[in-house]
């Protein structure tokens, strides 16, 4: 299965980066970037390259080698979805407001959208990969939109998390620590896997069934919240025992079992994400009747 266009829905954080480097390290596919919002793609398309809608150190001079070449950004969908051999998924999942889950579980209607535009614009065979952070069993709900068109159309769904942090993300993108893909179709996984190994070595790309491809996401930034908390808690109990949090956590950051990251004491997590994913895991334990492990995670955001 060769893949020579790609699609992706959504031109945000994540969607905007990941798109213009496989874009820049995979000349022979054409890339193209949809978003509804007018004013994001024209930031996307603007000549002037300081004034794309994301700042990264690095993405500038990604999209200014290879946009117009094969790198493409547009308001128009469904073209772009039509001709598509595979479909990435890159829109928001905030945590949800309202009904079932409010203020725990992710919030799918955007996830659910673009499924819905997927199976009313495709009209042949397409990879689908989400690139969302998602919670745990997405692909169900995906499968159940995209197989019950009637239009006869076959989709392989993949997992294909995002690991990137702020501040360093093209250069994740250059050179990460994994790639993760989770898929039940080989052939499917296999061609996401080459897109990747123009650039990426193959011990790199790390292949997996869909659902721990799913939760491994969610685990990662769980396990490094639980680090910052773990760290904030000691950093109390230095102020009241007049020990330096920073010597401590350089003393025991050189141990290499811990190792020294995400041993920055701070207020909060520095960032949403972390209290967003964990809560989403509280949810899906809960669901699962798991109250014990819902429990212990909790207390990672107390």
């Amino acid at each position: 299965m060769k893949v020579t266009k790609i699609c992706c829905l959504g031109s945000g954080y994540v969607g905007g980066p990941t798109m213009s480097v496989i874009a820049q390290k995979c000349p022979h596919i054409t890339v193209t970037i949809v978003d509804i919002n007018e004013k994001r793609i024209a930031a996307w398309n603007d000549p002037d390259l300081s004034k794309l809608p994301v700042y990264e150190p690095g993405l500038a001079e990604v999209v200014g080698e290879a946009r117009g070449r094969n790198l493409f950004f547009t308001t128009e969908g469904d073209r772009a979805i039509d001709e598509a051999d595979m479909i990435f998924i890159s829109v928001n999942t905030p945590t949800k407001t309202y009904g079932k889950g409010k203020g725990m579980a992710a919030d799918l209607k955007y996830i659910e959208l673009c499924a819905r535009q997927i199976a009313a614009a495709a009209t042949s065979d397409k990879i689908i990969v989400e690139k969302s952070t998602l919670p745990v069993r997405t692909a169900e709900a995906l499968k159940s939109i995209l197989h019950n068109t009637g239009n006869g159309v076959s989709f392989h769904i993949l997992s294909n998390p995002e690991f990137l942090a702020e501040g360093t993300a093209i250069q994740d993108l250059h050179n990460p620590d994994r790639v993760l893909i989770g898929g039940e179709n080989p052939e499917a996984v296999q061609a996401l896997v080459d897109v990747y190994a123009s650039w990426v070595p193959p011990e790199r790309i790390l292949t997996t069934n869909l659902w721990s491809s799913e939760l491994s996401k969610l685990t990662a930034n769980a396990f490094l919240a639980q680090r910052v908390s773990s760290i904030n808690a000691i950093s109390e109990l230095c102020e009241r025992t007049g020990a330096n949090v920073d010597e401590v956590a350089r003393a025991i950051g050189t141990d290499s079992r811990i190792g020294p990251k995400f041993l920055k004491a701070s207020v909060g997590f520095g960032g949403s994400c972390f209290q967003k994913d964990i809560l989403n895991l509280v949810y899906i334990a809960r669901t699962y009747g798991l109250h014990e492990v819902a429990h212990y995670w909790e207390q990672v955001i107390t």
